[in-house]
């Protein structure tokens, strides 16, 4: 009577198994991705096929190298052309004769329609000028991520200081990336930094030599016009 039982226990559980097996081939599978259906397929058809890595995701402190490949160019002309003219004429038709005032006789005294004061005055300028620089600066540098947006964009940062002999140059850029730009090797152009701020500052003989002298300086404030 156990043996029985037993046995029809067992049946039950491999009748209740079996169905459970058969419910979950018939529940339908999760949607996918095209990216997923694609991956598949390439999988499927090629045995040299290799997934691509999961995208990066970047904190704080992480480092990311910034290649600088920035030019600028700036024009500038001006022209200024000015002319004055003024004519100043004083006449005097007649004088008073100091004796004759004592004497309390007015009468006209010996100048008469005599000019006293006759000034022309003429002013002309003209003056040009024009501008005319070029700048490029290539340079690779490594920028921190000093902080993470809340839509993932990444704010890096980066200093750069070079010194040969006297010279020192001090490099300072920072800007904002997205981190789908940034590439597998862990890098990003410049032009792909938005709100990019380069500034390059050189100290030394150099620029000591390049600067105008103070008695040149004061000569131009002097004589500006």
């Amino acid at each position: 009577m156990r043996t029985a039982a037993s046995l029809m226990l067992i049946a039950l559980t491999s009748h209740a198994s079996a169905q459970s097996v058969l419910l979950q081939a018939l529940e339908p599978a999760p949607p996918t991705t095209l990216e997923e259906r694609n991956d598949s397929e390439f999988a499927r058809a090629s045995m040299l096929y290799v997934h691509p890595p999961e995208p990066r995701t970047y904190m704080a402190h992480d480092l990311i190298t910034i290649i600088v490949d920035e030019t600028s160019k700036q024009e500038a002309s001006q022209s200024l052309d000015t002319k004055k003219e003024a004519t100043a004429d004083m006449t005097v038709k007649s004088i008073i004769d100091p004796w004759e005032l004592l004497e309390l006789r007015l009468r006209e005294g010996s100048l008469s329609n005599q000019s006293l004061v006759g000034t022309n005055f003429n002013q002309e300028f003209k003056g040009e000028g024009d501008y005319e620089r070029s700048d490029r600066f290539s340079a690779k540098i490594t920028a921190e991520v000093i902080e993470v947006k809340p839509n993932g964009t990444l704010v890096l940062q980066a200093t750069k200081v070079i010194q040969k002999d006297k010279e020192i140059q001090t490099l300072v850029l920072s800007g904002l990336v997205r981190q789908e730009d940034v590439t597998d090797r862990n890098t990003i152009l410049s032009s792909q930094m938005a709100n990019l701020s380069l500034n390059v500052k050189n100290e030394g003989d150099v620029r000591s030599a390049a600067e105008k002298g103070l008695l040149t300086r004061v000569l131009e404030a002097v004589f500006s016009f």
